[in-house]
């Protein structure tokens, strides 16, 4: 959800993307688009910016719901698993950047519709919202748990960091010269963006409590929690790895303090 010229705006599981007056909260406008719409939107230059999980990313008239372009992302018609778009938008300087779960991270021109580069994950989603500051953008990736940092401009590989497959579901916050994000390993990560390394990291309770019985030599060990692919299985699986205090949403920075929520139920302040 955004606040913006006097609206709010957010996408529905309905499919719609809806805007409503901030004062009253009656309609402005609706647009549907082909599925469900689990990103935030951003709005910059009066256009509403946003993705949806029917592989498009839209570029909307905030004032009216005008359709201005649409951005076609990768399609998965074998299994429906690769496609889609939950990343969030970051908009600088005329260009907007978002990631995809067809594994790429996409620079597009907010003008245009048009790409500009665009950078292949090998098949790992790229859900976290990216950030974008002096001319890098940073974003991380699912279940090969990296963190890459590119030039905003080109789309060239600048550095990585490797968090042992331990899926980002989390967006990256930019602090001074600290990056913080989190990871389903139940772990804050400070990282140091001139030194290009983790300054230090935030251990959950849930982490320290289960995080031992699903890690194997630093990695999550999936055969520990998953034990058959039936339904039930899945979704215990699936509790059990979020256990360990996973933090899935992002974290603030305020001041000296950053705050951050995880899965074992506890809200986290840290200076």
């Amino acid at each position: 959800m955004v606040r913006n010229l006097g609206g709010v705006y957010f996408g529905s599981g309905d499919s719609n993307i809806y805007a409503l007056d901030a004062a009253s909260g009656s309609l402005k406008w609706k647009f549907k688009t082909g599925d469900v719409v689990h990103a935030s939107p951003a709005i910059s230059g009066g256009i509403l910016f946003v993705g949806s999980w029917d592989s498009y990313f839209y570029a909307l008239d905030a004032g009216s719901g005008r359709e201005v372009w649409r951005f076609k992302t990768g399609e998965d018609p074998v299994i429906h698993n690769q496609v889609g778009i939950q990343s969030s938008v970051a908009v600088a300087d005329g260009v907007v950047y978002f990631g995809c779960r067809d594994s790429k991270f996409y620079a597009v021109d907010a003008a245009t519709g048009k790409e500009r580069w665009s950078y292949p994950n090998k098949g790992s989603w790229v859900i976290s919202s990216p950030a974008v500051s002096e001319g890098k953008v940073y974003f991380a990736t699912s279940d090969s748990g990296l963190f890459h940092v590119l030039d905003a401009k080109s789309g060239t590989p600048l550095y990585s960091l490797d968090f042992k497959h331990w899926v980002f579901f989390s967006s990256p916050a930019i602090a001074g010269g600290t990056l913080y994000i989190g990871s389903h390993q139940g772990r804050l990560n400070a990282i140091d963006l001139e030194e290009q390394k983790v300054a230090w990291t935030f251990e959950t309770d849930g982490s320290k409590k289960n995080g031992p019985a699903y890690t194997k030599d630093g990695t999550p060990n999936y055969e520990a929690a998953f034990f058959d692919f039936f339904y039930d299985d899945m979704v215990s699986g699936v509790q059990k790895m979020l256990s360990v205090g996973a933090i899935l949403s992002s974290p603030v920075a305020a001041g000296n303090t950053v705050y951050v929520g995880s899965t074992d139920g506890n809200v986290y302040a840290l200076m």
